[in-house]
């Protein structure tokens, strides 16, 4: 199953206008009033490779398979929703089920799209998010820490682990900061993985600009993009709404055309969904057969039997060796048999930790 990434943002920032651009499998409605999307919108989005399609030219395949990502779009989210206002926990929830978030903030001025907030105040619009997951986070910790302090007596060491951190959290929550920005050790992140705390979850930032401001940016993105810099966060500046229109042309040439128009290079989208891959930290490798040509996703730092299992698990059970050719040998040698014949095709063990770009084909034995 594909990783998740979730559209979060205030009422009518373009949310579902970003859903309707970077889904390839479904349309999101959108509409100006408060809570258009109540049921989140699933959509399942292309990873855009030219590696793909440059392995595709030389090897001929039947078929072409990209690696994918699943976007979910998910209902505005309004002050007080941690306390259940506008559709409160009923989104909250759907937060909890990602495994990273898309922050969408409105960063252009028109009268005509409503506004409860007042004046365009991008700053502003972050926190009211930040803070309705921060205190939902608190929520379920607080909750937790009560009922493990009856369990404190037992001794347990695991129990006590626990505990401890997710005071650390609480702490960290009260002073108004994020899971995510805590230190916290990889071992300490496993003892409480299972709490899915909303804060703690990667964010990427887009910042939402009028069609004037989509090269340059404009005095409302430069302020996000300060604050998130601050945190570590990356922002993607877009016009939403003409993204929205360049993933309407079916055709390639059409769509080349509209965007000489206005000036692009490439969709912002595709930036976009780059971006997400990486703050997801996921990698990719290729299988190249004239069957099909294959992006495969897997975790950075994940070793041989791990990313064959992800075409099999048998092929993780039964995982015999490895069969390597880096992408750059394969582009010059042009053929995996070429690449055998001058020695850039390496066998590989159950330690290999698998590369980015890495064209693969497995040995197992069930």
């Amino acid at each position: 199953m594909p990783l998740r990434a979730g559209i979060v943002g205030l009422p009518n920032v373009g949310k579902s206008t970003l859903f309707n651009a970077v889904s390839n499998s479904a349309k999101a409605q959108a509409s100006n009033y408060r809570f258009c999307t109540i049921e989140p919108n699933v959509g399942l989005v292309n990873v855009p490779d030219k590696r793909l399609d440059q392995l595709a030219e030389l090897v001929k395949p039947e078929r072409i398979v990209p690696t994918q990502i699943e976007i979910v779009d998910i209902a505005g989210l309004v002050r007080g929703a941690s306390k259940g206002e506008g559709l409160g926990n009923k989104f909250l929830a759907n937060i909890r089920e990602v495994d990273a978030i898309i922050h969408v903030v409105r960063c252009f001025e028109d009268e005509n799209i409503l506004r409860d907030e007042g004046a365009i105040n991008p700053i502003g619009d972050k926190e009211i998010i930040e803070t309705e997951l921060q205190l939902k986070d608190l929520e379920g910790i607080e909750k937790k820490i009560s009922r493990l302090e009856k369990m404190l007596k037992t001794g347990d060491a695991k129990t006590k682990a626990e505990y401890a951190i997710l005071v650390k959290c609480k702490e960290h929550l009260d002073q108004g900061k994020n899971i995510r920005s805590l230190d916290l050790s990889k071992e300490d992140k496993e003892i409480i993985a299972d709490n899915f705390f909303l804060t703690d979850k990667p964010v990427l930032y887009v910042a939402n600009v009028d069609e004037a401001s989509m090269h340059s940016g404009n005095k409302f993105s430069e302020t996000l993009i300060k604050v998130a810099k601050a945190e570590g966060n990356e922002v993607i500046v877009m016009t939403n709404a003409i993204e929205a229109q360049i993933a309407e042309f079916e055709n390639p040439d059409d769509k080349q055309m509209f965007m000489e128009e206005y000036k692009m290079e490439e969709p912002a989208l595709d930036r976009l969904i780059h971006s997400a891959y990486n703050l997801l930290d996921l990698s990719t490798y290729f299988t190249a057969g004239v069957q099909e040509v294959r992006a495969w996703t897997i975790h950075k730092g994940w070793k041989a039997p791990q990313a064959a299992g992800v075409i099999h698990t048998d092929f993780e059970k039964g995982f015999i060796k490895a069969e390597v050719i880096s992408f750059e040998d394969f582009i010059k040698y042009k053929s995996e048999a070429a690449c055998r014949e001058n020695g850039r095709l390496r066998i590989e063990g159950k330690e290999y930790l698998v590369k980015d770009g890495d064209v693969m084909h497995f040995r197992f034995n069930v």
